[in-house]
């Protein structure tokens, strides 16, 4: 496998050991989303109410423009 941060290298990791966490904001259910950790720095998230469903996975640079994005108000 090349470097970790590839978008292709990212959606052939296997993630049905991943360790998910939802949002401390969460309200406990199952109506929000889950989010997991990836080799260098990047992201995985699925739906809480369809956790067989596909994650979408980000590199670590597409997480912090999400994040940089979302703080500022631009999303």
């Amino acid at each position: 496998m090349s470097t970790p941060g590839r978008k292709d290298d990212l959606y052939a990791i296997d993630l049905s050991a991943a360790q998910w966490r939802k949002s401390r904001f969460s309200s406990g259910g199952n109506q929000c989303v889950e989010i997991t950790d990836l080799p260098g720095g990047g992201v995985a998230i699925r739906d809480s109410k369809n956790p067989a469903f596909p994650a979408l996975r980000y590199t670590a640079e597409e997480w912090d423009a999400f994040r940089k994005g979302v703080r500022s108000g631009e999303l």
